[in-house]
């Protein structure tokens, strides 16, 4: 199946590693030119020149921190003056720490905010003006399953991530008649740097193995598995595409078939 990805113009955000570089190596091997950002410049160029290698298409390295408005704003300018436009925005940053309420503060909550939400409402903004110049504009916002099923001791994460596939979903309607598409992806566990990092935790908290943590997360899976990174970035790039194009304000699970309701 032709996804019509070939010479689109692409931005992933936090993209040297973990969910957002499974998608934009996805991307590069359907054709389509590639911007990847995060903030770690070595890393970035380290990955954008891997994909390149691999997929021979466009990647473009496009460091700065989705926390800054200011370095959303110029990095979105650089992909776009790197790649003749954009048509496509995937937004991605890392997730905050766990944690119960009465151990996050003031400060805590909105350095969660700052990541989650408002980089998603930056690199959108930043996008907007680009998007609106394609023949096939999308956007695809990152969330998680938590936002319908409440995972333990992810209280930061469970709340905000609420908010964005708000944001998702008011602005498909908003902007549909531009002919812009916004999805967003619900992961559950997917073998990344952050899962590990929160297997470890819960690891330490309970007072048992990481591998027993690892097991009880995957039979929570009607699949039995976690999932890996090129699943996913597979999903990501079919929303994304022209092959999806009647495909616009949907939170698609990508869970395995841990979240359990009907609807």
């Amino acid at each position: 199946m032709d996804l019509g990805l070939k010479g689109k113009a692409v931005y992933v955000a936090g993209a040297s590693k973990g969910l957002g570089a499974a998608t934009a190596r996805q991307f590069a091997r359907e054709g389509a030119r590639v911007a990847i950002n995060s903030r770690d410049p070595i890393k970035l160029a380290a990955t954008a020149a891997d994909i390149a290698a691999e997929t021979g298409s466009e990647v473009v390295p496009v460091p700065g921190d989705v926390m800054s408005a200011v370095e959303v704003e110029r990095s979105v300018a650089q992909a776009a003056e790197r790649l003749g436009g954009l048509d496509i925005m995937v937004t991605n940053n890392g997730g905050p720490p766990p944690g119960k309420f009465d151990d996050l503060d003031d400060a805590a909550w909105q350095k969660a905010i700052d990541l989650q939400l408002m980089s998603a409402v930056r690199l959108i903004r930043a996008a907007l003006p680009h998007l609106r110049r394609s023949a096939a504009p999308a956007v695809l916002t990152i969330s998680s399953v938590s936002v319908k099923q409440p995972l333990p001791n992810l209280l930061l994460s469970s709340s905000i991530r609420m908010a964005v596939i708000g944001l998702t979903k008011s602005l498909a309607l908003d902007l549909g008649a531009q002919g812009i598409r916004f999805n967003s992806i619900l992961p559950s566990f997917v073998t990344t740097d952050r899962i590990k990092q929160l297997v470890s935790d819960s690891a330490q908290r309970e007072g048992i193995s990481e591998e027993e943590v690892a097991k009880r997360q995957a039979a929570a899976s009607a699949l039995g598995r976690a999932a890996q990174p090129e699943e996913f970035g597979n999903v990501a790039v079919f929303l994304c595409s022209p092959a999806a194009s009647f495909v616009t304000g949907v939170m698609f699970n990508f869970d395995g078939g841990v979240y359990k309701a009907t609807f």
